[in-house]
């Protein structure tokens, strides 16, 4: 079996690396072999590879800079998602890509489920809108994956920003009205092959049917509670060295950024568990693994 996966040196493309090899032939692209900014590439590169599974983690991430550069977003994360599925479908491949709780609004007082009215507020939602659509379209063989919060060992994220900035200062405010399940890109790559190995069982018995689920780690927090969790981590750690600075609660409205965020970024699992019989650890033990490698890595 051979499978593409873009984005291999994102958070997730690099946890895919691992988790997808063992089973089948993982072609692993990053930008230079496969740049979704240039989606008439992408027929030529997948006719080249015919790939059985085309595992897309690469995007377009950077969301308050897609407010000047919206263009461009829509690009990498709609219209060539767009190619990779109707490619997908002329070539009988299937397609696993991967959506974000910025898709929604924010405003529901609960978690939203995958059937939820879509309703994104920054551009950066907006362009992952137009790729879930552009997939669905296509009407392939097809999983949309949406998460949030991701985080990981490597790479920029939350967490690695809150070491770093502890070590530089002696207070941090962080938003307190913002709620989401941090969720680490390795329990991500770890449920997603679990995953593909039903789902090829599926499409070789003919009972596969193409889907959006929600992929989240289980739990909630806010910023805050992450920062602090983050914190309360490194300091039971030996290895880390840092005083704690103090972490202050603020609002989103003392935290004004390019592009708004939703207030509430939880997403029910219970669709992912009903099929594929798969539910992601509580986010403060997936934290805690996270950052132990993180830490043996530093002492290595």
């Amino acid at each position: 079996m051979r499978l593409m996966l873009t984005g291999a040196n994102g958070q997730v493309g690099w946890e895919l690396r691992r988790s997808l090899m063992t089973i089948g032939d993982v072609i692993a692209m990053d930008r230079t072999g496969c740049d979704l900014a240039r989606p008439g590439d992408l027929p030529r590169i997948i006719s080249e590879l015919k790939p059985d599974i085309i595992v897309n983690a690469a995007a377009y991430t950077a969301v308050d800079k897609a407010e000047d550069e919206e263009q461009l977003a829509t690009v990498v994360n709609g219209t060539a998602v767009g190619v990779l599925a109707d490619e997908a479908r002329k070539s009988g491949a299937l397609l696993i890509h991967y959506s974000t709780d910025y898709v929604f609004d924010g405003t529901k007082q609960s978690s939203y489920t995958e059937d939820d009215p879509l309703s994104p507020i920054n551009a950066y939602g907006r362009s992952k809108l137009a790729g879930e659509r552009a997939v669905g379209e296509a009407a392939g063989d097809f999983l949309i994956l949406r998460t949030c919060w991701v985080y990981a060992a490597r790479g920029n994220n939350f967490v690695r920003t809150v070491l770093r900035l502890a070590r530089e200062r002696d207070e941090l405010r962080i938003v307190a009205d913002q709620v989401g399940a941090p969720t680490w890109a390795r329990e991500i790559a770890d449920a997603t092959a679990l995953i593909v190995r039903q789902v090829c069982r599926e499409r070789q018995s003919g009972s596969f049917k193409s889907g959006v689920f929600n992929m989240t780690a289980a739990g909630a927090t806010s910023w805050h509670g992450f920062a602090e969790a983050i914190l309360d981590q490194a300091m039971s750690r030996q290895s880390v060295q840092l005083n704690r600075p103090k972490i202050r609660p603020i609002s989103s409205l003392e935290y004004p950024r390019p592009a708004a965020r939703p207030k509430n970024s939880r997403l029910a699992g219970e669709r992912l568990r009903a099929r594929f019989g798969i539910a992601l650890a509580d986010w403060k033990q997936a934290l805690a693994l996270c950052m132990q490698e993180m830490a043996l890595t530093e002492t290595s």
